[in-house]
């Protein structure tokens, strides 16, 4: 398995254990893909995952620039619009330095808007 697979089902797994319950995973559309789609009570969270083993150039909450933001939040409205109606969401990360995180894994919830 990739690393990034792994990490993404590393990230499912702990956030599932937060008492979130998964509604997808890498959903993809022309604009690009969200990670993760959860549901935290009534909210919905894009939960995108990264992993750096390297603190350089500012670590993994770094990697997602303006740019990447952007991209997640067309995709997830793109998400959105397949919906009957709009619940509550939000944008999270899960951070860590490897798949497995075994050294830790940093949620932020909130991430961005």
């Amino acid at each position: 398995m990739k690393s990034g697979a792994q990490a993404e089902q590393t990230a499912a797994r702990f956030l599932q254990q937060q008492g979130l319950r998964l509604i997808q995973v890498n959903y993809r559309c022309r604009y690009g893909e969200i990670d993760l789609i959860l549901k935290d009570g009534d909210t919905l969270v894009f939960t995108e995952v990264r992993m750096r083993s390297s603190k350089g150039f500012g670590g993994a909450a770094a990697s997602i620039d303006a740019r990447k933001q952007a991209k997640l939040i067309h995709t997830a409205q793109h998400y959105l619009s397949s919906l009957s109606s709009t619940p509550p969401c939000r944008f999270d990360a899960v951070l860590m330095a490897t798949p497995d995180g075994a050294n830790g894994i940093e949620w932020v919830k909130n991430a961005f808007e």
